[in-house]
């Protein structure tokens, strides 16, 4: 057995390669922001950029707890579930701290964060995803697990669809210029959800690869028209003459960034379903002989 602040070591008490890349993972926000303090400083207003790294990163993060299990699936290596809800937690800890960061650039005035958060709908938003974080954090651990019971717990938790929602709008919301991340960000968590949606219909616990092809091209024709829409709506031009710059390349699309996504998770289908297969099997071969 283990104890609980040893996050490195596997329910055995092991030592677990797997959580440990996952807690670099988490640390590795941290190590950018002191890399980028040490080189070329946070500008004019360091607190406001770290308020936003905070904030970008506990998006990230709840979508990568997101990713986790499709790719467990693609990947066939189910002890990746091992380490999903510690990416959670982790999104939790980046959203709390990007709160506290809030609050001491409004120089600790409680009153007026209250007021802030009730007046203002982005952070109205975002500050709903916090506490809807706080909650799944809380439960997080085996003895809520067991208090709740497997079926209240899985239902609890699955309102993280919901909070990847929110955070995803509170980012939007917030971001006053390039708005090719969060769009990014949207086509990320779109084919996360449609992945459950097929798999769900289909009863099947994995996707084939030619149905991770479909979704992954659906979803990026999407992210294109979508963006192209967004802005023949906010620019008032028509949003074919935004379609036809896609394959203008001086500037990467964010539908692109998707595709280009999508396909990673085929290949690494392929090359698992290959190393599962024949692949491996031919490997062990010789030695076998």
């Amino acid at each position: 057995m283990r104890s609980a602040w040893q996050i490195w070591r596997d329910r055995r008490g092991r030592i677990s390669p797997l959580r440990i890349g996952t807690l670099a993972l988490l640390l590795l926000p941290v190590a950018l922001a002191v890399y980028t303090f040490a080189t070329d400083g946070f500008g004019a207003r360091p607190l406001n950029d770290v308020i936003h790294r905070t904030g970008y990163w506990a998006l990230i993060f709840v979508l990568v707890s997101l990713a986790v299990t499709p790719l467990r699936r693609v990947l066939r290596y189910g002890s990746m579930i091992d380490v999903r809800r510690m990416v959670g937690v982790g999104a939790f800890v980046y959203a709390f701290a990007h709160i506290c960061l809030y609050v001491a650039d409004q120089s600790y005035d409680f009153a007026k964060v209250v007021s802030e958060i009730v007046l203002r709908l982005y952070l109205t938003i975002g500050f709903i995803a916090l506490l809807g974080l706080a909650v799944l954090a809380a439960t997080s651990t085996d003895a809520m697990v067991k208090r709740l019971g497997a079926l209240r717990w899985r239902r609890l938790h699955q309102a993280v669809y919901v909070i990847a929602l929110l955070a995803l709008i509170h980012y939007f919301q917030q971001t006053k210029a390039d708005l090719s991340v969060p769009i990014f960000a949207a086509g990320v968590l779109l084919w996360l959800m449609l992945y459950r949606v097929i798999a769900a219909r289909a009863e099947r616990s994995e996707l084939s690869t030619l149905a991770l092809l479909g979704l992954s091209i659906v979803v990026a024709l999407i992210i294109f028209a979508g963006e192209a829409f967004g802005i023949a709506l906010y620019y008032r031009v028509s949003p074919m003459r935004i379609l036809s710059t896609v394959f203008d390349f001086d500037v990467v699309r964010p539908g692109w960034l998707v595709l280009g996504a999508g396909l990673a998770v085929v290949i690494a289908d392929l090359a698992a379903s290959w190393w599962r297969g024949g692949g491996a099997q031919r490997g062990r071969a010789p030695a076998q002989a």
